[in-house]
């Protein structure tokens, strides 16, 4: 049994995130609650999210779902940023029930991008 509350892949994309930084050219926003603070930039051109960065202060988990959310975000449909769900993150990843709101946090900066 392992006491480790750290997945390989909450390992992985904490330790190299493609898409941490900021778009000087984008739009952005700032989600501060939880105890976690979560800041998105996109650029879109027509209805396509060209880039997506990430600037996060939280846990591991928390870097780690935004840089998932990024990755499977970025090239995809700009309604996209409307209808992410973190729920599948959640499970994806694994995050303990009790960091459920730090992942809202999330949710909501990407859904104030759309």
């Amino acid at each position: 049994m392992t006491t480790d509350p750290y997945s390989p892949t909450v390992r992985e994309l904490f330790a190299a995130p493609a898409h941490a930084g900021l778009l000087e050219d984008g739009v952005a926003v700032l989600v501060d609650d939880q105890d976690v603070r979560v800041q998105l930039s996109a650029t879109v051109a027509g209805d396509v999210i060209k880039a997506l960065r990430f600037r996060a202060w939280g846990c591991p988990h928390t870097i780690a779902a935004a840089e998932a959310a990024c990755g499977r975000l970025e090239g995809g449909p700009a309604a996209g940023l409307l209808e992410f769900s973190a729920s599948g993150l959640m499970e994806e990843l694994p995050v303990p029930v009790e960091k459920t709101g730090r992942i809202l946090v999330l949710e909501d900066a990407v859904r104030s991008l759309g």
